[in-house]
């Protein structure tokens, strides 16, 4: 397989008290034999040992801020993704942003519903291609620890995540996937796939959401995740009262909501602790 890394975009300084970051822009091939996937590789700037790392899925509006107006690189990246890829990158992980809408030509997503979407997004049969491409990448590099990696996403991105975890996967993509998987207010609807057997995730996965959400129902989510935790996997759901939807988004239209603001301020604060005890020698 063919890796692509180019010259490092950006050094971005943190504060005195945070490393500085570097951004790679790199491609790697997706599983699904085909199609040659961008991403953005954050890390810290002076790391001197190999790192765990996180593929990070973006929702259905994609990897980049509204603004972006066909400048699509690692400037534009949206403020959500942004700061959650240097937040992990200064605590001490590899970071990858994947860029999977922009790769197969729908760089600036999808507003509002799902209809009309092409199928080559679906979150459940395509996109999880794409996060294992991502992750075949990440054990190729000689500064990333192969065996602690994480799968991160967000709305339509977390149900990759989900998607990505379940023990359907063939082969080495369950006994060599991803060590944990982080889905954050994802539909967990995951076109019906496990209504029969229910929900299995082949290694520890965690959900947030908040009770306001506008897009997808909170309900169902919490009795997949009851029913696969009766049945005794390591899954678990946290829900914050009167939170929304990309509860997370540093932008003024969402820390407003007192609600939005608690929540993600817990949110980075659990994901960190869950990253850190999974993923990080102790």
């Amino acid at each position: 397989m063919r890796y692509l890394i180019a010259a490092t975009l950006v050094t971005i300084a943190a504060p005195a008290v945070a490393q500085e970051v570097k951004v790679e822009t790199v491609t790697f091939p997706s599983r699904d034999g085909k199609t040659q996937v961008k991403g953005y590789l954050f890390k810290p700037a002076k790391a001197r040992a190999k790192l765990p790392a996180v593929v990070m899925m973006h929702g259905g509006a994609g990897a980049y801020a509204s603004s972006a107006k066909g400048k699509y690189d690692a400037s534009t990246l949206s403020s959500r993704h942004k700061a959650w890829a240097m937040l992990l990158a200064r605590n001490g992980y590899a970071a990858l942003m994947v860029d999977d809408f922009g790769s197969i030509g729908f760089p600036a997503g999808f507003a509002g519903t799902s209809a009309g979407r092409p199928a080559a997004i679906d979150p459940v049969d395509f996109r999880p291609l794409h996060a294992y491409g991502a992750l075949d990448f990440l054990r190729s590099r000689a500064d990333v620890i192969a065996n602690r990696v994480a799968l991160f996403g967000w709305s339509h991105g977390a149900i990759t995540t989900l998607a990505g975890m379940a023990d359907d996967k063939p082969g080495d993509m369950r006994t060599l996937g991803f060590t944990v998987g982080v889905a954050i207010y994802p539909g967990c609807v995951l076109n019906k796939r496990f209504e029969k057997d229910g929900y299995k995730p082949y290694n520890p996965v965690r959900v947030f959401m908040g009770t306001a959400d506008e897009k997808v129902s909170p309900k169902v989510c919490e009795t997949l995740v009851e029913r696969s935790r009766a049945a005794g996997n390591d899954i678990a759901i946290r829900m914050f009262e009167g939170a929304t939807h990309s509860y997370d988004t540093p932008a003024q239209s969402r820390q407003s909501i007192t609600a939005n603001a608690a929540a993600k301020a817990a949110t980075e604060a659990d994901v960190l602790r869950f990253l850190a005890a999974k993923l990080k020698d102790q």
